[in-house]
């Protein structure tokens, strides 16, 4: 049996955060394991909502509820597919990224969390501490922090 059964890696839709998806995804491959993908977001407002479609007209969808996470979520899914992972589930979830990746962990039963080490070196994720430092120490399973700045 594999060490890792379940896997959580969140994505914001950055290029950092598909760099931490692709390796989630290689080692999901890898123990033959369940990938669980997740997206935080907030709603925007309806004055947010409303610059948008004037600014993006036909487009706006994409700035609508959870419509960019779930962009985010289809083109992080499509990256594990194509690295081999044949049980991926997805998640776009409203609330703060760390609330979000601790309940995917805890409501999947994950062995493995995979975050991204963006802000671990900036002077606000030192002071207020960043998403990959405060998952780490307070996720509940083991980390795996993938060095996707440089």
């Amino acid at each position: 049996m594999s060490a890792y059964r379940s896997i959580v890696v969140g994505t914001d839709g950055s290029a950092t955060a598909l760099r931490a998806v692709q390796r989630a995804a290689q080692v999901a491959r890898d123990a033959q394991a369940r990938l669980v993908i997740v997206s935080a977001y907030t709603p925007a407002s309806r004055e947010d909502v409303d610059d948008a479609e004037e600014a993006l007209g036909d487009e706006s969808f994409l700035v609508r509820g959870s419509s960019p996470a779930e962009e985010n979520l289809r083109v992080a899914a499509a990256a594990a597919k194509e690295l081999g992972v044949e049980e991926i589930l997805t998640q776009a979830v409203d609330g703060a990224p760390v609330d979000v990746l601790r309940k995917a962990v805890l409501d999947h039963h994950a062995d493995l969390l995979v975050v991204g080490n963006r802000g671990l070196n900036t002077l606000s994720g030192r002071l207020l501490g960043s998403v990959p430092s405060t998952a780490a120490r307070t996720a509940g399973a083991d980390v795996l922090i993938v060095h996707t700045t440089s």
